[in-house]
């Protein structure tokens, strides 16, 4: 398992690993042991188990490293061609948004890369939306192309996993019949700190939170997931081609704003501080302004 990170340096966007000790920044090492490695996050999601390999050599070799509360972050993916996303994909949020049938398909809809924002990362509340709610997710990085696989075979496809907040205007969200405005508002996809690579990740069962200013509002486990990682991935495979990169946000639990009764309904506002943790990924942070 390997935890990998963008960060800014200047106009540069550098891969990083993230150790015990602090962040490795790849190509720095690399040159510094003459050694061939991927430098880019895409590079490194293409050359799947064979990239993961060659950044393990550069781990196995001193290297300098960077403190975490030094870095600014970047998204941890980039230019993903597809943000996917599923909705109501928790029985539990379901039942708060009196969803009552469980669905016989996943609920796919999208976000665009204007939505992508990274951990740290301060997000301006939209002018003309009132009504915004946090959405505690698992994120799946997709790790070579899938067309049609098998549900089976689907996790072969998935290159690691982080943190993400599908931020919702509800209000635009409910305009139409059409969720997307209120999905896709710049900065609304926020994902991060790093992506931990699939292998020794048991995504059905993992520990899921969110907290507002330090107060719990979601805390739930990934096995309660209607459609697991492998079902989502083999779905949406079946009718488009998903690329290494893509990202898709496999829905959050209950105890999202939209769910409390009406005069219960405290919505975000800017100073909010918004806290995501998920069990063996990391956590995510984001203020609201």
């Amino acid at each position: 398992m390997m935890k990998l990170v963008n960060y800014r340096l200047g106009e540069q966007i550098r891969l990083g690993i993230k150790t015990e000790q602090g962040v490795v920044d790849v190509e720095q090492a690399a040159a510094l042991h003459s050694l061939e490695a991927p430098i880019t996050m895409e590079q490194v999601v293409a050359a799947g188990e064979t990239g993961q390999a060659k950044l393990a050599q550069i781990l196995n070799n001193k290297a300098q490293t960077i403190h975490e509360k030094k870095l600014v972050y970047a998204p941890c993916v980039t230019n993903p061609e597809k943000i996917l996303c599923v909705g109501l994909n928790y029985l539990s949020h379901r039942e708060e948004c009196d969803e009552v049938d469980l669905p016989p398909f996943p609920i796919l809809f999208s976000k665009f890369n204007n939505a992508l924002a990274a951990h740290n990362q301060t997000i301006k509340l939209p002018n003309k939306a009132e009504k915004v709610d946090y959405e505690a997710e698992l994120v799946i990085v997709i790790g070579k192309e899938a067309i049609n696989v098998s549900k089976e075979d689907a996790p072969a496809y998935i290159f690691g996993y982080t943190v993400g907040n599908d931020l919702s205007a509800r209000d635009l969200q409910k305009r139409t019949a059409q969720w997307l405005l209120g999905k896709t508002c710049d900065s609304f996809a926020p994902i991060g700190p790093w992506i931990v690579t699939a292998d020794e990740v048991d995504s059905g069962n993992l520990d899921i939170s969110c907290s507002v200013n330090g107060v719990i509002r979601q805390s739930a486990n990934t096995r309660d997931m209607i459609f697991d990682c492998a079902t989502i991935v083999s779905y949406a495979s079946t009718y488009m081609t998903l690329k290494p990169g893509d990202i898709i946000f496999t829905g959050t639990p209950s105890g999202v704003i939209m769910g409390y009764p009406e005069e219960k309904q405290k919505w975000l506002t800017s100073g909010d501080i918004i806290t995501i943790s998920i069990e063996k990924i990391g956590t995510l942070q984001n203020t609201l302004k």
